[in-house]
């Protein structure tokens, strides 16, 4: 599948949809860390902000977008939980997150998924990483994971999917987004169920048991239209959208881990 072009997702564009599906805020009261922070190129003076937690150029390497209230550097206390089971964690923002430049629309989050994987394959081959690149994504992070998975498929070796949307449509009319008075179709925008069937590669999907945002039946179908030699399902029971990592932190790391090595594995 080749990359979404902007066209596609003119629809979701519009102000009133980006002002109900983006929520950036700035990251304040803390200097750059120059072994940690990067600024990454994405258009003409336009960059989006990663924050690195690397640990060994051996480990095995994740790239990392988040869900739509974060920024990098909320994973401050997460990534060093990665770290300890060997992982790097490569988060990055999106337009008007965090440190980054610009404003947030859709057109420009899954454009922008195409720049920011090239610096991150191009840093770790330039730092010494050897490890495997795995793109993950949360939430709304989903759409750029997928997009990648379905058009970049020679460049990662394993995808994560957490709590990610199989369809926009729910979605967006829980944001507020009157859907059928723009006229969005299914077929318009993220088409996240359509991209995951594009991707065979190793697939791991979790979900919360009761997601109040995106419903476990969306991980459910994500899984199944996975096209996945390698695939699993992970339901964190008694978790919702936001608390599905601590309450199910052992299983969501050991499980990640598991991947990880099986990914490993299969890359030698």
């Amino acid at each position: 599948m080749s990359p979404t072009a902007p066209d596609d997702v003119n629809i979701l564009d519009r102000p009133e949809v980006c002002n109900a599906i983006f929520h950036p805020r700035s990251e304040w009261g803390r200097p750059a860390d120059p072994a940690k922070d990067h600024l990454i190129p994405v258009a003409t003076d336009t960059a989006v902000g990663g924050r690195f937690y690397t640990l060994s150029p051996e480990g095995c390497n994740i790239l990392f977008f988040h869900g739509n209230g974060e920024i990098v550097s909320d994973y401050d206390d997460i990534g060093p939980l990665f770290n300890r089971i060997g992982i790097n964690l490569l988060a990055v923002d999106y337009r008007g997150y965090g440190r980054s430049d610009g404003t947030p629309t859709v057109s420009a989050m899954l454009a922008d998924s195409h720049p920011i994987l090239d610096y991150t394959l191009n840093w770790l081959a330039g730092h010494g990483y050897s490890g495997p690149l795995v793109v993950m994504g949360r939430s709304l992070g989903s759409a750029p994971a997928l997009e990648l998975a379905a058009s970049r498929t020679d460049a990662i070796s394993g995808l994560i999917i957490e709590s990610g949307f199989a369809f926009a449509a729910p979605l967006l009319h829980l944001l507020g987004v009157d859907v059928e008075r723009i006229g969005f179709k299914e077929q318009q925008g993220f088409r996240n169920i359509d991209k995951i069937a594009q991707y065979a590669g190793p697939t791991l999907i979790i979900h919360a048991q009761h997601d109040h945002i995106i419903p476990y039946a969306d991980g459910k179908a994500l899984y199944e239209a996975s096209a996945g030699i390698r695939k699993r399902l992970l339901r964190i029971d008694g978790a919702d959208h936001n608390d599905l990592f601590f309450v199910g932190m052992t299983q969501y790391l050991q499980a990640i881990a598991d991947f990880l090595q099986e990914v490993a594995g299969a890359s030698r």
